[in-house]
């Protein structure tokens, strides 16, 4: 019995199916290539590139040496004039190193100037222009106001009644004096304003602080204090003996709805006599 032998086909030939009746003719696959990375390109070596840095290497080395050799003969045949070059590039550096340290100090004084300028004129602006005070009705209240704006409404007060260079000066360091004027006949009045309840009234101690201050510091024609509540008898007292005119509550009423005089209207005779 004869075994019947494969035959292979070369792998350029399509591989043919027997067609038979009712198969399928099978459909062959391809499988994709994949891609080999490519080798890294080595750079070739230039002769001629590399024989011209070479070249030029060479010619520096021998500039450099010529001039060596130049310096080194100049220094042996004169070396006093090496001395002066020396001493002149010395002189030079040493120069231009003061030039630049002048130039620097220069631009630091030039922007000291400037600094010092915008602050003068910044402070020159603000002397110049006058505080201003918050708009105060004359008859604000007083018991719904702070004890700033207190003061702010006898300013308004002192405006309303004809006085001339109306100033609110209240605050830390004031020295008792709130509010400075000029009357209109030429008097000039300090008031302290003390914005206290019903139950607390001006003391003595309160007057005596301000009354140490009024005449001496402030030198005030009229001295006034003007609270929101009343005064101590001892308080009335002293301020009667001192020649400082109070304005309790009921007054500052009067005075506000202008039933009632300017506090600078009601010193006594005797005081100005005095």
């Amino acid at each position: 019995m004869t075994v019947p032998t494969r035959r292979t086909l070369p792998a350029h030939q399509t591989l043919r199916t027997r067609i038979l009746p009712g198969r399928q003719i099978p459909r062959t696959r391809t499988l994709p290539r994949r891609r080999t990375s490519a080798a890294p390109r080595r750079h070739r070596f230039d002769l001629r590139s590399t024989a011209l840095f070479f070249v030029i290497l060479a010619v520096l080395i021998s500039v450099l040496g010529w001039v060596a050799r130049m310096m080194a003969g100049a220094v042996e045949r004169r070396p006093g004039w090496v001395l002066v070059l020396v001493v002149m590039g010395v002189a030079a550096l040493v120069g231009l190193r003061r030039r630049l340290h002048v130039a620097r100090a220069a631009r630091r004084a030039a922007a000291a100037l400037d600094e010092a300028a915008r602050e003068a004129a910044e402070e020159l602006d603000t002397d110049l222009i006058p505080r201003q005070r918050t708009a105060v009705e004359v008859d604000p209240g007083y018991e719904s106001l702070t004890p700033e704006e207190f003061e702010e409404a006898v300013a308004a007060l002192c405006e309303r009644d004809g006085c001339s260079g109306v100033e609110v000066v209240g605050g830390a360091g004031d020295l008792g004096a709130d509010v400075v004027a000029v009357t209109p006949d030429g008097r000039r009045v300090v008031i302290q304003c003390k914005y206290y309840g019903e139950a607390n009234r001006v003391g003595s101690q309160d007057l005596q602080r301000f009354g140490g201050t009024c005449f001496t510091v402030h030198e005030a024609d009229v001295a006034v204090l003007v609270t929101t509540s009343d005064f101590t008898a001892p308080a009335a007292e002293y301020a009667d003996q001192c020649g400082i005119v109070c304005v309790d509550g009921e007054k500052l009423r009067s005075w506000t709805d202008g039933t009632g005089p300017c506090p600078w209207e009601t010193v006594p005779q005797s005081w100005v006599d005095g």
